[in-house]
């Protein structure tokens, strides 16, 4: 492709004649014939650096052959203009845009088969040019949803060509991902920064889809056992475990979206979009505080927080739930408390409650928790069964069911550290409502992520809470109180001074 030069020469009148001597001719059914006409003056226009004209000629040409409805012309003379030497690219800028305003017809009238031919046209024009990038983004966008429909229906696909085999839902899903991953829309400078928000969420969408269809292949493949999984890989099937990537994926995605330009107004939709996959990305990882900070930003978006009773209420409800479920630390423990005074909490009964009693420093009884908030909790979304009766999305209610009794051990345990210096296993274990084995491994989890200090002496069947000080320790500490001491006897020296003034002077 050339540099732009100079326009050398106005080739108007020429262009004006030709078209009105071929319109007739191509009107006759003679294509061919008008189409050579206009391929003959069009490269004088071209040569000559003559934009309007140039223009004019290659939307006359790809419109004689659409109107005739000779697709395969149509697809050659776009192939073969946007090839030409020096061609300029502004011509075929809008040569392309109009060929793409075809296609909706094109689909509905001709059939998918014709709209397809056109669209890889349109692609392989498109492809490698800068200024083209944005309608080929468009153009693969088009692609990729023609191809996931495939997945999820595939006798709408069109019949295969003699010799080739229809791809599987699986196939066209991944097909439909990969066309759009290979997109790179946010460095583009000619898309609007909204509609680089719009192609990102659906790359993150495509590829959640696909990370799903890959584990739940890859569990299929474990269940089935390693011979299994060893001949479908020999095959060329789908790896264990390979949905990892495109979860990896997911969260280099994530991060392109700016979290500031969804928060203007008239972004609520993409705001919403982001943070249901961004959830979806943390579930998988069970990143429970995650999840919990994503549904914050949900109950934030005033659209939301203004459904008291709907779906304000919804995300309210699972911010308490996985605030509860997430380990603690310091940003866990701020973020429960300030929940907790939070007015709107207030007014849902069992989740303010269930947050109260982490927050509170007293032991909470595991049979009591489940006789209390098990009925409500288990018909949840979070804790209880698959409404679609997926057993994937069973089985990841019934481990966060198992996580929210781990996180009450934990919570039991800081309490009593809290109160206890130390305490025999046995009774520790009753308190805890564990057996000695789950005591301990628990207890030492806790230790290892520095949330308790502990040290079990087994022998003995005690465990110590209290952490054992230097010489230096002690010493800094008497040092620190005989200060403290003397601090009080200052004060009070003075305040019996000031007592024994004033009866002085009465």
């Amino acid at each position: 492709m050339s540099e732009p030069k100079k326009q050398e020469k106005d080739l108007t009148k020429e262009v004006d004649a030709l078209l009105a001597e071929t319109s007739p001719i191509a009107k006759a059914g003679r294509t061919t014939e008008a189409i050579d006409k206009l391929l003959a003056l069009e490269k004088q226009t071209r040569n000559a650096a003559d934009l309007a004209s140039t223009t004019r000629l290659l939307t006359a040409i790809t419109t004689i052959a659409y109107e005739a409805k000779d697709f395969a012309l149509l697809n050659s003379n776009i192939s073969l203009l946007a090839k030409k030497h020096g061609q300029l690219k502004d011509s075929i800028k809008q040569m392309v845009e109009l060929a793409m305003s075809w296609l909706d017809d094109i689909r509905v009238n001709q059939g998918e088969p014709a709209w397809l031919e056109l669209v890889e046209t349109l692609r392989s024009v498109t492809e490698g040019k800068i200024f083209l990038e944005t309608p080929r983004a468009r153009l693969t966008l088009a692609l990729a949803k023609f191809h996931e429909r495939n997945s999820t229906d595939p006798s709408a696909a069109p019949k295969p060509k003699p010799g080739e085999t229809a791809p599987t839902p699986f196939q066209s899903l991944e097909t439909a991902a990969e066309l759009l991953s290979e997109l790179q829309v946010e460095t583009y400078s000619s898309m609007e920064r909204k509609e680089k928000t719009e192609f990102i969420l659906e790359q993150m969408r495509l590829l959640v889809l696909l990370a799903r269809a890959k584990d739940k292949e890859g569990k299929k493949l474990k269940a089935e056992g390693p011979k299994s999984a060893a001949a479908e890989g020999s095959k060329g099937g789908v790896a264990i475990s390979d949905g990892e990537s495109e979860w990896v994926k997911v969260r280099v995605g994530g991060r392109k979206v700016h979290e500031g330009f969804l928060t203007e107004k008239g972004n609520e939709d993409l705001k919403l979009k982001y943070y249901d996959l961004m959830i979806q990305f943390a579930l998988h990882s069970s990143a429970y505080l995650d999840v919990a900070k994503y549904f914050y930003k949900i109950w934030e978006t005033p659209i939301i927080k203004e459904e008291v009773d709907g779906r304000g209420r919804e995300a309210l409800e699972n911010i308490a739930y996985y605030v509860v479920l997430a380990p603690h630390d310091n940003e866990q423990s701020d973020m429960i408390n300030r929940l907790y005074i939070d007015p709107a909490l207030a007014k849902l009964d069992l989740q303010y409650n269930l947050v109260k009693c982490f927050v509170t420093k007293e032991l909470m009884r595991w049979p009591g928790i489940e006789s209390i908030y098990g009925p409500t909790l288990r018909t949840t979304m979070v804790f209880g069964p698959s409404p679609t009766g997926d057993e994937d999305e069973t089985a990841a209610s019934a481990k966060r069911w198992e996580d929210l009794h781990t996180r009450v051990i934990e919570h039991n345990i800081r309490v009593i550290s809290h109160y206890y210096t130390r305490i025999t296993l046995q009774r520790l274990t009753s308190l805890l409502d564990l057996t000695p084995k789950e005591t301990e491994t628990i207890l030492c989890r806790l230790v290892v992520s520095g949330t308790v200090y502990a040290r079990i002496d087994r022998p003995a069947g005690m465990v110590s809470f209290k952490k054992k000080e230097s010489a230096e320790d002690l010493l800094n500490k008497w040092a620190g109180d005989v200060g403290k001491l003397m601090e009080l006897v200052e004060k009070s020296w003075m305040e019996m001074n000031a007592a024994l003034a004033v009866k002085a002077r009465s």
